[in-house]
Formats: C-alpha cells, structure tokens, sequence
C-alpha cells in the first residue's frame, strides 16, 4: 500500500511542527523517517495515522483520500515506543483483542494469533502476562497485536527506543527479517542513524519540520545534498576547509601530491578499528584507520604524518539549514 503526503504543514500554536512537506513512500517499502528530536518525524507519522489532522495538504493510503479519515478508517497499524499492553490480559488475548473486538470468529482469532505467535517467536509464552515479558518480547507482542488485524500500512514511533542498545541490535535485524515476511507498507520513526541505515529500504531525513532529503542508505551516505545530511548520517571530519569522511582519510609517513602535513594527538584503538586524533593545520580532525594499517604505520601520539581525504565532499548541494529538492 502506497503512501502519499502532500504539502503537509502542522503547526501546533506558535511552533511549527510540519512546513511544506512531501513524502512518497512506495508500497512494501520499510521507510525510516530520520533526524534529531523536533525534527517533525513523529509529527508525520501522526497525521499519515490520522491521530493528528494537517493545518494545509493532503494524505493518501493507495491512491485514496485519506487526509479526513479517522484512524480506524485507514487501515493503519501502529506501534508507540512505550506499548501500553494490557496489564491483566495474557500475551495471547493481548494479541487477539483487535480481532474481538471486530467479532471475528473463534477459531479464526485462535489460528490467527497462533500464527502471529510463531512469526514473532512468542508461542512459548501465550499464557504469560506482559509484566513476566522482557522488553523485547513485549516488543514483540506489540507487533504482533498491530498485525493481527492486517493493517494495510504499518507505523512504528521509536519501536526499540527504551531498549538497551544490545537488544535494538537483535530486533531491528528481527525487524528486518520480519518485514521481509509479511511485506506490509512499513514507516518507522528514529533518531538513531545506524539503525536506519541497516534496517530501511530508504531514508527520509527530516530536521526543522521539513524534509532535506531522501533516498536509499548508500544514496544519503556517498551522495548527500548538504552538510547537514552528511554529517548526520555517519562520522564526518573536516580537513582543509572540506567535509571527508574519516575512513577516507589516508595517514602516510611522507608527503605527496595533496597531502597535508598532521600531528597525531591521540591514538584510540577500539576493537577492529583505531580512531586517530589529528592537528592539520593547527584545525582538530580525525581518522578511522584498521588495527593492521596503525601498527603497520607504527603511530603514536606526538608523531608528525601527512593525511590525504579521499572522496572529500566539495559538491555538497546546500548547507546546513537549507532544503534541496527530495529525490
């Protein structure tokens, strides 16, 4: 199911939430809409459920008008950050309660939520109570819940934002696995870039109620259109005036063409990698170099080396602050 919003703004008194946006999500995508806290994201996400009515423009759910359809209307399934799961019912009834409540039949809701059980791995613990759950799995169940009713679209507000960093790992790749599966329309909000960079199918990145960009993760990540989308998506350092991402930052031990002369502050290694502080020009930069290449060049604090950036990012399209055109 294809999503669709048009020249969408919301303001909410003085502040405003949305200006002017548009967004095309193709249907069996799974879409993130990225960017920092008061970016608009979640605003978006709102009013594509129907929770929140835009000021100007227009929402449509597989090319129908959905923009004054209320949220039972749309086929929306929808999954907050803090799921308020009912306390005194068993993962099982939790799962089947949108079913009963539109008084489908027993034995349907039955095969159903045993089915949704399985593809969420909770089959085990249909009898228990949120409350016995971990995080995850309630998670989990959350999902299952907004499934159970076959929603045409579903929407996921910071699914995996209370979580422990270990746990988002293990769920967003489950995510991902998940959606492979079932292949429904799915938009999920974050603000962690990691997170949308290995889970979506494409980014909307979004800061200041507006969007500045969108496109696949490799698109945004070697293509993007200003300095604000580069830099928030993935490290970036800043050498001879220009954006460059540390791992292209080549540290040699002699000078040669376009090579700038550095002093290496601090050398930080961290498992595979090695983070390398520099002084270029009396400016602070840094590299990401492996393990391999550090103790092959031998360096150290206080060495004197040459940096050449590599894919230095002099085409950026606008800067920080300003909207290119989505893509």
């Amino acid at each position: 199911m294809s999503i669709l919003v048009q020249n969408v703004s919301k303001s909410f008194g003085d502040f405003a939430a949305l200006h002017d946006v548009s967004v095309e999500i193709p249907s069996g995508s799974l879409t993130a809409l990225l960017g920092p806290s008061g970016g608009g994201k979640s605003t978006l996400l709102r009013v594509i459920a129907g929770l929140e009515q835009p000021d100007t423009g227009r929402v449509e759910i597989e090319g129908v008008e959905a923009t004054a359809l209320p949220p039972q209307r749309r086929g929306v399934g929808f999954v907050f950050q803090h799921y308020a799961a009912f306390k005194h019912m068993t993962v099982e009834r939790n799962v089947a309660f949108g079913l009963s409540i539109r008084h489908k039949p027993k034995e349907e809701i039955r095969q159903r939520v045993q089915e949704l059980l399985e593809l969420v791995h909770l089959e085990q613990f249909a009898h228990r109570y949120p409350s016995q759950l971990s995080g995850g799995q309630r998670q989990r169940m959350a999902l299952a819940r907004a499934l159970a009713v076959e929603p045409k679209v579903l929407l996921l507000d910071e699914p995996f934002g209370a979580l422990d960093a270990q746990v988002r790992k293990e769920l967003r790749a489950w995510l991902r696995r998940l959606h492979d599966q079932v292949h429904v329309t799915t938009v999920f909000v974050t603000h962690d870039q990691e997170e949308a960079m290995e889970v979506a199918d494409e980014i909307v990145v979004m800061a200041g109620g507006e969007v500045k960009q969108i496109g696949s993760p490799d698109e945004l990540y070697e293509r993007p259109a200003s300095e604000f989308v580069m830099s928030f998506l993935g490290p970036v350092t800043k050498i001879g005036g220009e954006l460059v991402r540390p791992h292209d930052v080549e540290i040699l031990t002699a000078g040669t063409a376009g090579a700038r002369p550095a002093l290496i502050s601090r050398v930080t290694r961290l498992g595979f990698e090695v983070r390398v502080d520099l002084e270029v020009e009396g400016e602070p930069a840094w590299a990401q170099v492996t393990r391999g290449t550090a103790d092959h060049l031998g360096l150290k604090s206080g060495d004197r080396v040459w940096v050449l950036p590599h894919k230095v990012r002099t085409s950026v399209a606008a800067s920080v602050g300003e909207t290119p055109p989505a893509s």
